[in-house]
């Protein structure tokens, strides 16, 4: 979830819409004769009352990820029964992916599990931090990445139906949901990239590059061009090699690794025979 940036600030807006304007009171549970159906998804989320409400904007102001843990904490403990507690965690989780630490966004992630099991957007963090952060010589790893992968397929599914539809643009809505698929399909890809199954690599980091093609994901561009390379596709390998430079920047990571692959394709292309990575 490395393009997280763009779409969490579409979520603070959406967010503030979902409960802002009035508490509910009695929602109704029909529209009159003559309104046009809902939109599909959950009904947003709503405080019950006016404390309630002002309680979550105080919490949802704050932006250091240590400050809105504990806001978040102490709102669910005076209103635990609040529909707007997964909301303040989920703002805690996006701050702590963007702050790099994989542990908390985790431990929040499953929180918010907790709340609701099938909200996609704590489905696909936990299933990132399991699938990128699980290693050969941990003694649960095999529950860690089956656990991670079974999230990302449900998260799939719940996209479709966990998602409030009304607060959105149609635009924004369509973009988040898009965004979704992406991650999920890349963490799908993930798995079967450091499984070596690079058939399987292949056609879920397709998927992941094809769902969201605004903001493409390098790290994804970068595995599709080594699964390529890895079932001897070259040319097409050397095209997301070279996307996945255009896409980073060198001195990084990321960007250093897709310039070695595109350096091999490239001799590879020209008739030299490197070892493979």
């Amino acid at each position: 979830m490395k393009r997280a940036a763009i779409i969490i600030a579409m979520l603070g807006t959406a967010a503030a819409s979902f409960a802002q304007d009035k508490p509910a009171q009695n929602a109704p549970a029909s529209q009159s004769a003559g309104q046009a159906a809902a939109p599909a998804g959950k009904r947003p989320p709503q405080a019950k009352t006016q404390p309630e409400f002002d309680a979550y904007k105080a919490a949802a102001a704050l932006t250091d990820p240590t400050a809105q843990e504990k806001a978040a904490a102490d709102f669910a403990t005076k209103f635990p029964d609040s529909e707007l507690r997964p909301l303040l965690y989920k703002a805690v989780m996006h701050s702590y992916q963007q702050a790099n630490n994989s542990d908390k966004m985790l431990e929040i992630g499953q929180k918010i599990l907790s709340y609701d099991a099938d909200d996609p957007e704590a489905l696909l963090g936990v299933a990132q931090v399991l699938a990128e952060r699980t290693h050969d010589t941990d003694l649960d790893k095999d529950q860690r990445l089956a656990e991670a992968r079974k999230n990302a397929q449900r998260a799939l599914v719940t996209v479709e139906t966990d998602v409030p539809a009304s607060g959105y643009p149609p635009e924004q809505l369509n973009a988040f949901k898009s965004f979704l698929r992406s991650d999920a399909y890349a963490i799908l890809g993930t798995l079967d990239f450091n499984a070596k199954a690079w058939p399987d690599a292949e056609t879920n980091l397709r998927k992941s590059i094809e769902a969201f093609p605004q903001q493409v994901d390098p790290i994804a561009v970068f595995r599709l061009s080594v699964a390529l390379d890895m079932q001897n596709k070259y040319p097409e390998a050397l095209k997301y090699a070279n996307q996945a430079v255009d896409l980073t920047k060198e001195g990084t990571s990321a960007g250093d690794a897709a310039r070695k692959e595109k350096d091999r394709l490239t001799q590879l292309s020209s008739g030299g025979a490197p070892a493979k990575n």
